[in-house]
């Protein structure tokens, strides 16, 4: 790797962990610069150990609320050998990423305040939860007085926005992480999965939320095919297709339909 690109990879890292720090400091860039170095070192190492070529990690820096960066991604080339492979590329981002997410969660919200729902509202942005991030909260804070809510500790953000991000890596469309995972699972017919979940993610967009419209336009423009592995014949074995399994699962539990409400009652509002 020549030294201009080693530069180029080291810049953009600098310049992400300053937009994210200028979000909500120290406590929440740190961490959540962790998660996605984690998130796509998992990505970079498994497509090294199977002989595909890949870059190091792009960061994409975006210095504004609410998360200061537009996350990361690297570049793969050449083929990939089998459906082992493609599951272990695939599914390697996210069992890391969610290594340190879990705890950045379970630790945040440990120190994050019980206030008031009438103070917490004057807090910042109202953020959705999914029935993860529920159950974390359970297990961190127990049951919330009634009448309170949790102004979540930067850190507790920092994996709140790791898991946002993972559940959206997981969708099972195309060549997302979910894609690939759903491709080593099903193969050829996986297409048919793809265009049933685009297509509901489609009604519920413009029916429920139009702040995923523009998602949707680009998992169209990026195209719902996905290139087979050198061997699309042989399965997966057994633990893999249970890791598989668990994967979606956590996608299911872990995805938001509506992780800014405030700003969906907005939009709502805008298209009626």
């Amino acid at each position: 790797m020549t030294r201009r690109r080693l530069l180029l990879h080291g810049g953009l890292f600098v310049l992400t962990l300053i937009s994210t720090y200028f979000v909500a400091g120290a406590w929440y860039a740190l961490p959540l610069m962790a998660i996605l170095l984690c998130h796509e070192m998992g990505h970079f190492l498994m497509s090294r150990y199977y002989g595909v070529e890949a870059s190091l990690p792009f960061f994409i820096p975006f210095p504004f609320s609410p998360f200061g960066t537009f996350g990361a991604i690297i570049k793969m080339r050449g083929w990939i050998p089998n459906r082992r492979a493609l599951f272990d590329i695939g599914a390697g981002g996210p069992i890391a990423g969610l290594i340190l997410t879990f705890p950045a969660i379970y630790i945040g919200l440990k120190m994050s305040a019980i206030v008031p729902l009438s103070l917490a509202r004057g807090q910042g942005l109202i953020l959705g939860d999914s029935l993860l991030f529920k159950g974390l909260q359970y297990l961190a804070l127990g049951p919330l007085p009634k009448g309170t809510d949790v102004v979540l500790h930067p850190l507790a953000y920092a994996g709140w926005v790791g898991l946002f991000v993972t559940a959206l890596n997981l969708l099972p469309i195309g060549q997302l992480d979910g894609g690939h995972i759903v491709y080593a699972l099903f193969g050829p017919k996986s297409l048919k999965i793809y265009r049933v979940g685009v297509l509901l993610f489609a009604v519920y967009a413009l029916i429920f939320n139009p702040g995923w419209v523009l998602l949707v336009i680009l998992l169209f423009f990026f195209g719902l095919k996905h290139p087979p592995p050198l061997d699309d014949f042989t399965p997966l074995d057994p633990r893999r297709r249970l890791i598989g399994i668990l994967m979606l699962i956590i996608f299911f539990s872990s995805f938001m339909p509506s992780p800014f409400p405030e700003l969906t009652k907005g939009l709502g509002g805008l298209a009626g």
